[in-house]
């Protein structure tokens, strides 16, 4: 195998560690945003639940009551104040679960249950780190491997196509 192929193999089998190693810590800055935002509704639903008992309600009933109010702006608070609540539900339950998933597993959960208001904001301000978690670790070498064990196949599939036309030839002269 021709020199040249094996370093530009190299080079690029780097190149996707270093993109593969980047999976874990997205995932990690997603689960630490998504504790931000479950802290966040729990205050505000908090304060609203204060406000409810000391009207004399439950956070059903004044949910209840804000959304049958014929005033349309009061009402849209009574329906956002409900999907509040739905959300922390949806959100807390979605962080249990990645932390019960384990390593990879929170990669695979978050890509295929991530919280779409999440995601967003960690895309909007990702900083890539170096791995130095298992995870981490794991993922670079699996990148690497990928794409320069890919790239070897490649050369060598098709290495082995401009060979047997001139195998051919060769025949034919003879």
């Amino acid at each position: 195998m021709p020199r040249i192929t094996r370093i530009i193999a190299f080079g690029l089998g780097l190149c996707g560690g270093i993109v593969a190693s980047q999976g874990p810590e997205f995932a990690q800055q997603y689960r630490q945003r998504l504790g931000g935002a479950i802290d966040e509704l729990r205050q505000v639903i908090a304060r609203f639940d204060a406000d409810a008992q000391a009207s004399g309600e439950t956070q059903a009933s004044a949910i209840a009551r804000l959304r049958s109010n014929a005033d349309d702006f009061v009402s849209r608070q009574g329906a956002a104040m409900q999907a509040n609540v739905e959300r922390l539900r949806r959100l807390e339950a979605h962080r249990s679960t990645m932390v019960q998933a384990g390593p990879f597993g929170r990669v695979a959960l978050m890509v295929r249950d991530g919280d779409r208001d999440v995601m967003e904001a960690v895309s909007r301000d990702f900083e890539p780190a170096l791995p130095v978690t298992e995870e981490g670790i794991l993922a670079t070498a699996a990148g690497f491997v990928a794409v320069w064990g890919g790239i070897l196949l490649l050369a060598g599939f098709v290495r082995s196509l401009w060979r047997r036309p001139r195998s051919r030839r060769s025949a034919v002269q003879a």
